[in-house]
C-alpha cells in the first residue's frame, strides 16, 4: 500500500474513533446533566417542523460555518509557520469596525463597494498583526503574549470607536451602538436561489444564506494554492520547521515570519464581513464574538488543510445550531461547548496516536526493502 494512501487511513480511522469517544464521554455528561442523551442527538438533527423553519435552519448553519471557515484559514497560515496567531479575535473585530465605518462614508457600484471594504478589512487585520510579527523578529517577544496582549488593545479599542468615532444614529430607547448604516449597494447579494433549486421555501431569517460564502471558497482555493503550490508557501514550511536550514539555503526565516503573520492577519480581517455585509449591515457593540478562538479549535481539527477546515468548521456550525433545539429538548446548550472541546481534544490525540503508527508501518517497511536488497542476501 503506497505510504501516502496508508497515512490517509490512519489519519480517517483515527477521526471516526475520536468522534465515537467524543459522543460516548458527552453521553456521560448529558445524563449527568439530567438529561435523556438520545433526545439530545436528535435534537442535532431537529431543524424544525416546518418547511419555513427548516430553511432557516439551513441557512444558520451554513452562515455559521462561513466566518469560523474563515477564522480556521487565518489561524492555519500561523501554525504553517509554527506561529501561534493568538491575536485574530482582535484582528477581526478591528478590521470589521474600520471597514464598516470607511464602507458607509460613500456609495460607489456594487462591486466597487464591495470590493473596498473587503480591502479596507484585509489591509487592517494585516497591518494589526504586524505588530506582533515585528516585535517577534526584533526582539524575540513570544508571539503567543503579544497577540494575547494585543486583543485585549483591539477590543478596548473597537469599544471606543462604536461608541465614539465611528458611532452612528441610534434610535431612542435603543441599548446598542452602531456604526452608520451601509449603503444597499456594500450589502452582498444572498444565495437563497439555491433553495429554489431544490424546491425549497427561502429563508427569512438573518439575510438568508450571506453571499459572502462564495467569497470564503474562493480564499480557501487561494490560501490551499498559495501554501501547497507556490514557492513561498514551501519557504512558510521550511522556515517553521528548521530556521537554520531554511536559512542556510537562502531563505530568510524572519521575513517569512513577518509575511506569514501578516497574510495571517489580512485572512482574520475578513472574518467579521459575512455578517456585516449579509445582514447587520453596521457594526454594533453586540457583534458576534469568539470567532477567532473558535478558529483556533478549527484549524486543529482540519489539521490546518483548507478541506479539512472546511469540514471541521461544517461540523462546530452543526454543533452551534442546534443550541435551541436543546433548549427544548431540556439539555443544557453547555453540552456544545463540552462537545466541541471533546472532539478536539481527542481529535489532536488520534492525530498524534496515527502519525507515529504511520510512521512506524513506514520504516518497517524502508528496513523490509532494505534488507531484501542487501549485498548479502544478493550474493546468496
Amino acid at each position: 500500500m503506497p505510504a501516502g494512501l496508508n497515512r490517509a487511513l490512519f489519519t480517517v480511522a483515527g477521526a471516526a474513533v475520536a468522534i465515537v469517544l467524543a459522543i460516548a464521554i458527552c453521553s456521560v455528561a448529558i445524563v449527568a446533566a439530567g438529561a435523556d442523551p438520545l433526545a439530545a442527538f436528535a435534537a442535532f438533527f431537529d431543524f424544525g417542523a416546518s418547511a419555513r423553519s427548516q430553511s432557516n435552519g439551513i441557512a444558520a448553519f451554513l452562515n455559521r460555518a462561513v466566518p469560523l471557515f474563515i477564522a480556521g484559514l487565518a489561524v492555519a497560515v500561523g501554525f504553517r509557520m509554527n506561529l501561534f496567531n493568538i491575536g485574530v479575535e482582535g484582528q477581526y473585530r478591528l478590521a470589521a469596525i474600520c471597514a464598516a465605518y470607511v464602507g458607509s462614508t460613500f456609495t460607489a457600484p456594487k462591486p466597487i463597494q464591495i470590493a473596498v471594504i473587503i480591502l479596507v478589512a484585509a489591509v487592517v487585520g494585516g497591518l494589526y498583526a504586524l505588530i506582533p510579527a515585528v516585535m517577534k523578529v526584533t526582539r524575540g517577544v513570544n508571539e503567543v503574549i503579544s497577540t494575547i496582549m494585543l486583543n485585549y488593545i483591539a477590543l478596548s479599542l473597537t469599544s471606543y470607536l462604536v461608541r465614539g468615532p465611528f458611532t452612528g444614529q441610534r434610535a431612542e430607547g435603543e441599548l446598542t451602538t452602531t456604526t452608520p448604516d451601509l449603503p444597499e449597494s456594500a450589502m452582498f447579494p444572498n444565495l437563497n436561489f439555491f433553495f429554489d433549486w431544490f424546491g425549497m421555501l427561502p429563508p427569512t431569517r438573518g439575510g438568508g444564506v450571506w453571499g459572502f460564502l462564495l467569497v470564503a471558497v474562493v480564499l480557501g482555493l487561494v490560501v490551499w494554492v498559495v501554501l501547497e503550490r507556490t514557492r513561498f508557501g514551501f519557504d512558510v514550511k521550511a522556515s517553521g520547521l528548521n530556521g537554520p536550514a531554511a536559512l542556510a539555503s537562502g531563505v530568510n526565516p524572519r521575513t517569512m515570519v513577518i509575511a506569514a503573520m501578516v497574510m495571517s492577519g489580512a485572512i482574520a480581517g475578513l472574518i467579521g464581513l459575512p455578517e456585516i455585509l449579509g445582514d447587520r449591515g453596521a457594526f454594533n457593540s453586540n457583534f458576534t464574538p469568539g470567532l477567532g478562538f473558535l478558529g483556533i479549535a478549527v484549524a486543529l481539527l482540519g489539521r490546518n488543510k483548507p478541506v479539512g477546515i472546511a469540514i471541521a468548521a461544517l461540523l462546530f456550525a452543526f454543533l452551534d445550531r442546534a443550541q435551541g433545539a436543546l433548549q427544548i429538548a431540556d439539555v443544557p446548550p453547555s453540552v456544545i461547548t463540552i462537545m466541541q472541546g471533546v472532539i478536539v481534544l481527542l481529535v489532536v490525540v488520534a492525530n498524534e496516536v496515527t502519525n507515529r503508527l504511520a510512521l512506524r508501518v513506514e520504516e518497517r517497511r524502508a528496513a523490509r526493502q532494505l534488507g531484501g536488497n542487501s549485498p548479502v542476501e544478493v550474493g546468496a
